[in-house]
């Protein structure tokens, strides 16, 4: 790429911290420096490290990957809803910036917990919430629960065309979405792309999904260039920097 890119949505797996077994899978070790490796000439300045299901609670694979990539790069996790507000404050002290809430997989708080977890971070660190869900799943109450939350993001293009409709109404309302996981959705990316840009051109940001676990291929360098191509290029540094720097660093 030309211009700077923030990766959006990646995924750190030390070895060095604890792993839980989801549906019976542990992945293989994927490190910071396997990140940076993967990542040379992409462009990548930042980024969001997000919690996976089988990291489950632990919060210090996270901590020590920030460390690591340094403040262009924050954290997305996964906490109990009871976890303390002194627990929530340091993993804000630490780069963390949005709480998951892993409808797909599992692992992380109740979807039931979604409204008060969601605004109980938003009020006292300013915290987003996203979700990792399939949006065909997204009936008109969850709808409404997701729009009224204070800043939101849905993962992976919303997993399936056929949720494209819920997706949209969702963008319509100020509700993010990441333009990730192409190896593992139900789409065309380039069709539900098109429709957000339409909808709302600062709803859309990219990232890798590395290492694309238990995705039916990996990333690859060159879907950012599908994504590139599917935006008009007056919208491309929005798109691949500026969306996402304001939501995560408040740019």
């Amino acid at each position: 790429m030309t211009q700077p890119v923030f990766d959006a949505h990646l995924h750190i797996t030390d070895p060095a911290h604890p792993l839980v077994e989801n549906n019976g899978f542990l992945p293989e070790a994927f490190t910071v420096d396997a990140y940076r490796e993967r990542i040379q000439g992409l462009g990548i300045a930042g980024g969001a490290i997000v919690s996976g299901s089988f990291q489950a609670f632990d919060q210090g694979y996270l901590i020590d990957a920030l460390k690591a990539l340094g403040p262009t790069y924050v954290g997305v996790t996964q906490i109990p809803s009871d976890t303390s507000d002194e627990a929530i404050r340091d993993l804000h002290e630490a780069g963390v910036r949005a709480v998951r809430f892993n409808v797909a997989r599992g692992g992380s708080a109740a979807l039931d917990d979604l409204e008060w977890l969601a605004r109980r971070v938003h009020d006292l660190v300013g915290w987003h919430a996203e979700l990792y869900i399939d949006t065909r799943t997204i009936d008109e109450d969850l709808s409404r629960r997701i729009a009224a939350l204070p800043a939101a993001s849905i993962d992976h293009l919303g997993m399936h065309e056929d949720g494209l409709p819920n997706l949209l109404r969702l963008v319509e309302q100020g509700v993010k979405v990441k333009a990730t996981g192409f190896g593992r959705v139900e789409l065309d990316p380039a069709a539900v792309i098109e429709a957000i840009m339409h909808v709302d051109p600062t709803a859309l940001m990219v990232g890798t999904d590395l290492p694309s676990t238990r995705a039916r291929r990996p990333f690859q360098s060159d879907d950012f260039d599908r994504i590139a191509q599917a935006v008009a290029p007056e919208h491309a540094s929005a798109v691949f920097w500026d969306n996402a720097a304001a939501f995560y660093l408040g740019q």
